[in-house]
């Protein structure tokens, strides 16, 4: 039996004043679950790292709390970083059919199928856990079997709407359950966390369909073209409406990109893709095809420098090259800090001579967000006592929060919150009270946690300044040098080039060495300083440059 002091925790340990891994934390007395757990995409002053997840220390050192993991849908900002924490915390994970799907994937890849519990769960269906009884309520969004949780909690509901939109003309699976969301409302709900991605876009998102239509004026416009069209992997209703675009027209449709593979194998599997027979043929027999009855279907709608589309762009593909008649689709907006990357694939395409079509020159894509309007429609339906706005930077999750001042929700009991945070509710009152450790994990290759800020220091100082490195022998007995040194540049200056400014380099060292009396001066390491301080104030005067200078010493 709950205590009446007892207090509701809401904890965000990622998705606040951020885009990406999200991960939100509930915890009451004895008893934690977690919504969703995913993956972030490295800044670029993260120098060789490939992804950011969440820092679970405060799950992991409360692990015998942790009921189990419920998920939102199946992006990878909401499940890519489950392999990792579940290494951590070997919990069961709840989800629906194609968001299973794709965790398997994932986890299949780590090898952890056999160690992992899953349940599939179907929207209007709930699972207790612990003393949380977590609801299924099916929402539309840029991605099949989306939902959003009603969370019933000893001091109240809480509801977490997860990525939505309000799609009157869905692709597939039904409108969003308004009437559900109301009815929660009628009855109570103590907070609602509510997706602030569009909060600052005025208006309605426009339905998936409409892009449907704009696909088929474009297909019927090349009717002597071969088309690409770059998309999200994960758009699986996108990737329908291009199959049924290249169906209708006779088209042959090949993938390639192995994430886009992964999605259409594994969505066609599950009964979410209609893919026609014999319409699909492998990229390796494009070449038995008229170009203008050929679709390539790829990744890289955000420039990544290793997707198809950049390796295609780059002249880099085996099997696909660019030529003058294709037409070429990227159909996504950029997610931000990703805008100059697409504008250097649009201009490699088109110096090639393709004819590119990207977000702004057609209705090529819609947004899998809520804007202004909608998101005021959930907070009218469900009314919320108080309100944390998720998912979003800090001007998404403002602009959120004047939406819900606007609608009369009290300023005190709006909550903008960022990582780490720890909300406490009760059922008559809500205050932000302390920190839990919270903050972002670099995954590069396969350490997890090993790379970071001294290492991304030294990555910097490399990648601005160069290496230098001196090698020199020293007679360990009589403290005189037996040879060198010898002086090695790496991203410094060009050595054949710089010859004078190497041979001053070493002779700076020596002279500097000489001074000293290097038997029992104080070990290597002191030798070590003597060289460095030397050589770096040596190379700053004569070039205004401080690369990394690293010592050998060896003994003879």
């Amino acid at each position: 039996m709950a205590s009446k002091k007892s207090k509701l925790k809401v904890i965000s340990l990622g998705g606040l004043q951020e885009i990406g891994k999200n991960m939100t934390v509930l915890e009451f007395n004895q008893d934690i679950i977690i919504i969703d757990a995913g993956l972030g995409f490295p800044e670029d002053e993260m120098l060789g790292v490939d992804l950011v997840i969440p820092d679970v220390s405060y799950l992991v050192k409360n692990a015998d709390k942790v009921r189990g993991i419920v998920l939102t849908h199946g992006h990878e900002d909401h499940i890519g970083g489950l392999p990792y924490v579940l290494k951590e915390l070997n919990v069961p994970v709840f989800g629906t059919l194609l968001t299973m799907g794709l965790l398997e994937n994932k986890l299949k890849e780590h090898g952890m199928m056999d160690t992992t519990i899953r349940h599939v769960v179907v929207p209007g269906e709930s699972v207790k856990l612990g003393q949380f009884k977590v609801e299924f309520i099916h929402t539309n969004h840029s991605i099949a079997d989306s939902v959003a949780l009603a969370i019933t909690t000893p001091v109240g509901v809480v509801i977490h709407t997860g990525d939505f939109k309000i799609d009157y003309t869905p692709i597939d699976g039904g409108v969003i359950d308004l009437n559900r969301f109301a009815r929660l409302g009628d009855e109570g709900v103590l907070l609602l966390m509510s997706d602030s991605t569009n909060a600052q876009r005025s208006g309605f998102t426009m339905s998936e369909k409409s892009v449907g239509k704009e696909f088929e004026r474009i297909f019927d416009d090349s009717w002597d073209n071969r088309i690409m069209v770059a998309t999200f992997s994960s758009n699986i209703h996108r990737i329908q409406q291009i199959i049924n675009c290249a169906d209708a027209r006779g088209r042959k449709v090949a993938i390639i990109g192995r994430s886009m593979l992964n999605a259409v194998k594994t969505s066609s599997e599950l009964g979410y893709l209609n893919v026609p027979k014999n319409i699909l043929i492998d990229i390796s027999e494009i070449r038995n095809y008229p170009e203008n009855k050929l679709v390539i279907i790829t990744t890289g709608s955000q420039g990544e420098s290793m997707s198809a589309l950049s390796r295609i762009a780059r002249g880099e593909h085996k099997h696909v090259s660019v030529k003058p008649s294709d037409k070429i689709i990227i159909s996504a907006s950029s997610i931000p800090g990703n805008e100059k990357n697409i504008f250097n694939i649009i201009n490699e395409l088109s110096k090639k001579g393709a004819k590119v079509i990207y977000e702004g020159m057609a209705d090529i894509h819609v947004s899998g967000h809520a804007k202004a309007e909608e998101l005021k429609l959930m907070l009218s339906i469900t009314k919320p006592k108080y309100f944390m706005p998720v998912h979003g930077e800090y001007m998404h999750l403002n602009a959120h929060k004047e939406l819900a001042m606007s609608l009369g929700i009290p300023k005190e009991n709006i909550f903008i919150m960022e990582i780490g945070d720890v909300l406490e509710i009760g059922k008559n009152d809500a205050k932000v009270n302390g920190t839990v450790p919270s903050g972002q994990v670099l995954v590069d290759g396969l350490g997890v946690g090993d790379v970071g800020n001294i290492v991304l220091r030294d990555r910097r100082h490399l990648s601005q300044d160069g290496l230098i490195v001196v090698v020199v022998t020293i007679d360990k007995e009589g403290g005189y040098i037996l040879s060198g040194p010898d002086i090695i540049s790496r991203g410094f200056v060009y050595v054949r080039e710089s010859e004078e400014l190497m041979s001053e380099a070493r002779q700076v060292v020596e002279d500097a060495l000489m001074e000293h009396e290097l038997s029992g001066y104080g070990g290597w390491s002191a030798i070590k300083n003597i060289i460095r301080d030397s050589l770096k104030n040596y190379i700053w005067q004569k070039t205004k440059r401080s690369p990394m200078i690293l010592p050998i010493i060896m003994d003879a």
